[in-house]
């Protein structure tokens, strides 16, 4: 990709376990619209950010992403999914670099069962977004810019 001297940053977006099925699992909690259509979207939205994307279902493959992106991106959204509650090693991998992590959950992890009000993610992040669907990843956007 050619360098554009308009983009104003670089913001890598990374999507834990199940979340490849959004649009299709638990529509109730996630919505109908799968992460792919969002991404667009986003990216339609800002055009001067650079962004990239990655979901796995697998957690080294996680962190394999934060330490590659973690040194040289600007900002990076992550949604750990379960790992979120389970996961010291994603948690150490987010303080382990120096690009800011925002936390985002597209429920309110906290409405639900309660071994998900524990977090190995957010005492690492800079803040973190729950409950506001989609538009949280939207809101972790701004605050990077």
């Amino acid at each position: 990709m050619a360098a554009n001297k308009y983009l104003l940053m670089r913001i890598a977006i990374l999507n834990g376990p199940n979340l490849n099925l959004l649009g299709t699992r638990e529509p109730e909690v996630y919505g109908n619209q799968t992460f792919d259509q969002y991404f667009a979207g986003l990216k339609e939205k800002y055009p001067a950010v650079a962004f990239t994307y990655f979901q796995s279902n697998v957690e080294g493959e996680l962190i394999n992403e934060l330490q590659r992106v973690g040194f040289s991106y600007d900002g990076i959204i992550i949604n750990p999914g379960g790992y979120t509650h389970t996961s010291v090693a994603i948690g150490d991998a987010i303080a382990a670099i120096k690009t800011p992590v925002v936390e985002v959950h597209i429920s309110n992890v906290h409405a639900r069962e309660e071994f998900r009000k524990i977090s190995h993610v957010s005492a690492r992040a800079k803040g973190t977004i729950m409950g506001l669907g989609l538009k949280g990843y939207e809101l972790a956007v701004n605050f990077f810019l």
